[in-house]
C-alpha cells in the first residue's frame, strides 16, 4: 500500500511539471503574437496620407446660432478640433499661431459682431489663401426636425454646382471647400461609410449649403441639416491677411443694408407732406359764373332741394 501511494505522488508531480511547461509555452506564444502585432504598422498609418486637420472655433460675442453651428459641423466632420473663444480685439494673425499649436493646417473661424451678424473665415494655414463670408439664414439640426439621418463620423460626398467652374475665384473656393469639408480617407476617427452629401450651390450671388442623406433603397436624398447661406466678401492671398485677390462687387455689409432700410422708412413722412403741399398748390380759389340754361331741365324736386 505504501508503494502504491509513492507512485501516485510521483505521477502527480510529473503531471504538474507537464502543466507548468504547457502554460509557459502558451505564455511565450502569446508574447510573440503581441510583439508581432505591436511591431506591425497599423492600416490607418499606412493609408492615411491626406492628413487634413481643421480647427473650428469662434470669437467672443457670437450668437447662439453660431455656437450651435460649430457643434453641428464638429459632429459632421470627424477631422476637426476646437479651442476656446478668442477675443475680438486681438489680431487675426493670432489664429495662425493657435492652429499651429493645435497641429491644424485648415481653419474655420466664426466672428460675431453686434450680437446679430455672423462672419466666417475659411483659411489654409499658414500660407493661405483665406476667404471671408457673411453668414445668413442659419438653421440648425435641432430646430429643423428633418427626417434624414446619417452615421456619426461617416465620410460625405461633396457636390458642387456648375457655377463653381465658371470663374477663377469660384474654382479657388471649390478647392478650399474640398480640403476643409472633405473628410480624409482612412482617417482614424472616421468610419468607412458614405451615407450623406454636402451640397454647395450658387444662387442669387450666395452660396447655399445643404446636407442630405442617401437613401439605400432607391438613392433618393432626404435633408438632414444644418442649412445656411454664405455671401462672399473678399479673398486674401495669405492666411487672415496679405494682398486682396478678389472683392465681391455685389456684396453689401449688413450695416449698410440696415442703414438703407431705415433711410427708406424715414422718407415716407417727407413724401407724404410733399404730396399734401402739392395738392394745396394745385387747388384754386376761383369760382366761375353758372349758365342760366343749366337750370332749364331741372325738376321741381331738384329745385326744392
Amino acid at each position: 500500500m505504501a508503494v502504491q501511494r509513492k507512485r501516485k505522488s510521483k505521477m502527480s508531480r510529473k503531471a504538474k511539471v507537464r502543466k507548468l511547461n504547457g502554460e509557459n509555452k502558451v505564455e511565450n506564444e502569446e508574447e510573440q503574437v503581441t510583439n508581432e502585432l505591436t511591431d506591425m504598422p497599423t492600416v490607418s498609418k499606412k493609408r492615411w496620407t491626406n492628413k487634413q486637420r481643421v480647427l473650428i472655433f469662434t470669437s467672443r460675442g457670437i450668437t447662439y446660432k453660431g455656437r450651435h453651428l460649430v457643434k453641428d459641423l464638429r459632429n459632421l466632420m470627424p477631422h476637426t478640433k476646437t479651442d476656446v473663444k478668442m477675443d475680438r480685439k486681438s489680431d487675426l494673425l493670432m489664429v495662425n499661431e493657435i492652429a499651429e499649436i493645435k497641429n491644424c493646417n485648415k481653419c474655420v473661424f466664426l466672428v460675431g459682431k453686434k450680437k446679430r451678424d455672423v462672419y466666417m473665415w475659411v483659411s489654409n494655414v499658414p500660407h493661405g489663401p483665406s476667404a471671408l463670408f457673411h453668414m445668413e439664414y442659419l438653421n440648425m439640426m435641432d430646430e429643423l426636425k428633418f427626417t434624414g439621418n446619417c452615421l456619426t463620423s461617416s465620410r460625405p460626398i461633396l457636390s458642387f454646382d456648375e457655377n463653381f467652374d465658371t470663374t477663377p475665384h469660384m474654382q479657388l473656393l471649390k478647392e478650399l471647400f474640398i480640403q476643409v469639408f472633405g473628410t480624409p480617407n482612412f482617417h482614424p476617427k472616421s468610419q468607412p461609410f458614405v451615407d450623406h452629401v454636402f451640397n454647395f450651390s450658387q444662387r442669387d450671388g450666395k452660396i447655399w449649403f445643404r446636407n442630405y442623406q442617401i437613401v439605400e433603397e432607391n438613392g433618393d436624398l432626404v435633408e438632414i441639416g444644418p442649412r445656411f447661406t454664405m455671401t462672399l466678401a473678399r479673398i486674401l492671398s495669405g492666411s487672415f491677411g496679405g494682398p486682396v485677390l478678389y472683392i465681391n462687387p455685389d456684396y453689401k455689409s449688413p450695416n449698410l443694408i440696415r442703414h438703407l432700410q431705415g433711410k427708406k422708412g424715414s422718407t415716407k413722412y417727407v413724401d407724404k407732406q410733399a404730396a399734401i403741399t402739392r395738392r394745396r398748390m394745385e387747388k384754386t380759389d376761383k369760382t366761375f359764373a353758372t349758365d342760366e340754361t343749366d337750370l332749364l331741365f331741372t325738376t321741381s324736386t331738384e329745385t326744392k332741394t
